[in-house]
């Protein structure tokens, strides 16, 4: 079946075959049974039928009659969301009923802006987003905007129609977007720098160290980490050895983990004004 490349995992947006997709692509009945059976192909529900790399999010959509949406898909497509743990499908209104939707899936209907392929297993990247900005709170749907941005997936002239598609009121986040941030608790932390009121610049390059994050006042480096890419010892080292070399420039560097970005920011918060509000002074001894 690898040969059916309308059936391929790899796309964007992953497509599902019907009978007669197969059977016009030259396979018989006898043999797409027996693909079923070898596992070289997976039988959705009655007459529809994946390859069996697609992303089983994509898979369990599918057999609800539905296509994956919202932060499920976005996070498959390795966009920033607060919590991709529950299951979000779009299910067409005009759809009579539901079937083996998913234990705890949150079902989706409004009706989308831009129309995927018929057979696609996903909805267009535009309405994913549409869907987690009213999902999430306000900051993670800036969050997931601007990896959105960040990773092409949106294009600027992108933004006009987005809102436009919003209630009213989310066009005041429009201008806290920064496609620049690599990772969400990057934006996030940028929103904190807002709220905080200091002076600060973003991915900025310092010679003998390399691209940090974000400078504030001039001196002080907030980096943050995630464990994705800090997890490994190497990538340890080479983030000690940065900080060594700002250091010996005069500069504060101040780390902070995902998960205390993630779920406590007023302690990412509290750290950065203390840091902020002494300023280059020497901490006393004891």
């Amino acid at each position: 079946m690898d040969d059916l490349l309308s059936l391929s995992p790899f796309r964007n947006q992953p497509r599902a075959a019907r009978t007669i997709d197969l059977r016009r692509g030259g396979y018989s009945r006898r043999r797409i049974a027996a693909a079923v059976a070898d596992g070289s192909l997976v039988r959705l529900h009655q007459g529809l039928y994946c390859h069996p790399g697609v992303d089983p999010s994509c898979q369990d959509a599918a057999r609800a009659r539905g296509r994956l949406s919202c932060v499920s898909e976005l996070s498959r497509r390795g966009v920033f969301v607060r919590d991709s743990s529950r299951l979000h499908l779009h299910i067409r209104r005009t759809s009579a009923r539901l079937v083996a939707v998913p234990a705890g899936a949150r079902v989706h209907r409004e009706v989308l802006t831009r129309e995927p392929h018929p057979r696609a297993m996903s909805v267009d990247v535009f309405d994913a987003v549409r869907c987690a900005v009213l999902c999430q709170d306000p900051r993670s749907a800036i969050a997931t905007i601007d990896s959105a941005l960040h990773h092409g997936l949106l294009r600027d002239d992108d933004l006009d129609d987005l809102f436009a598609a919003l209630p009213r009121r989310y066009l005041r986040l429009r201008r806290l977007l920064d496609a620049r941030a690599e990772s969400g608790p990057e934006s996030l932390v940028r929103l904190i720098l807002r709220a905080i009121g200091v002076r600060f610049d973003a991915q900025v390059q310092i010679a003998g160290v390399g691209r940090v994050d974000f400078l504030i006042a001039g001196w002080l480096i907030v980096e943050c980490d995630s464990k994705q890419f800090h997890s490994e010892w190497r990538a340890q080292m080479r983030d000690r050895e940065r900080d060594l070399a700002a250091a010996a420039q005069g500069y504060l560097v101040l780390r902070v983990a995902a998960q205390d970005i993630l779920w406590d920011p007023a302690r990412v918060q509290a750290a950065i004004r203390g840091a902020v509000s002494r300023g280059r002074r020497v901490p006393k001894a004891g």
